[in-house]
């Protein structure tokens, strides 16, 4: 096992195939503020090239998990051209977690606000503690979480959406994984072995199947139904080509 420096924004921790990005800026609640968003995308980008990294858990130091963007560098000035650019550079940190050829599970030990929230709902599982809780809240502020909506409402339905970010409300996790945000609520003593037993099972799995896997799941959401089921076969008939597929059914059908 290997860890980064304990002074960085984002701790690089690996075991075996399965790395650990850690926010670690608890004194802040982990806001994404511009330099963790450069952080945390450059540890994403290293680890999708990292032929060694086959998981990707996403968890955070301290009682909060993420809360949200720094509302500080927000207020800083009226720059329309600079807050367009902040945006569009979370956008791309968000986006990447998606296109990354490594799953991404966020482990959720605390409280996930407005981009905190759209963090979690962009990462491809996610598992959390029994006492955490989830809110696009900017509303409250008078700041619709226009950026947060996005990921928000691919993951849980409509009207539930909209009503997170409509009354700034907070959901427990237990509703958050009945909507469709998280996987699963967990007591907080058995959050790490649940995270670990899915990042194993995940790790276990031949790469490139789960690669060609992820980027077919999120390309095909985005399509019609017949659109989708056309990209979805000619996936299959590449993935068949596959030495792990082949030799796999090979294996299955000499039993």
């Amino acid at each position: 096992m290997t860890a980064a420096r304990p002074n960085a924004l984002v701790l690089r921790q690996s075991d075996g195939a399965v790395l650990r990005l850690t926010l670690n800026d608890a004194d802040r609640a982990n806001v994404l503020s511009r330099t963790m968003i450069e952080a945390l995308h450059e540890a994403l980008a290293q680890a999708g090239a990292d032929t060694d990294v086959r998981v990707i858990i996403l968890a955070a130091a301290g009682r909060i998990f993420c809360a949200g963007h720094d509302l500080s560098e927000l207020r800083a000035g009226d720059d329309k051209a600079a807050h367009e650019a902040l945006f569009a550079r979370c956008s791309a940190l968000m986006m990447a977690i998606v296109a990354s050829p490594k799953p991404v599970i966020a482990r959720v030990q605390g409280a996930a606000v407005a981009a905190g929230c759209q963090l979690v709902a962009s990462c491809d599982l996610a598992y959390a503690a029994q006492g955490a809780r989830f809110a696009v809240s900017g509303i409250d502020l008078g700041l619709f979480c226009s950026t947060p909506s996005v990921a928000l409402s691919r993951v849980v339905g409509r009207k539930a959406a909209l009503e997170m970010l409509l009354t700034g409300r907070f959901v427990e996790a237990r509703e958050a994984a009945e909507l469709g945000l998280i996987n699963r609520a967990a007591p907080p003593a058995d959050l790490d072995r649940i995270v670990d037993e899915a990042a194993a099972a995940i790790a276990a799995k031949p790469p490139e199947a789960v690669a060609l896997g992820k980027a077919l799941f999120a390309r095909q959401a985005q399509m019609g139904l017949a659109d989708a089921y056309g990209l979805a076969g000619e996936r299959m008939a590449e993935n068949l080509g596959f030495d792990c597929a082949r030799s796999g059914i090979d294996g299955f059908l000499r039993r």
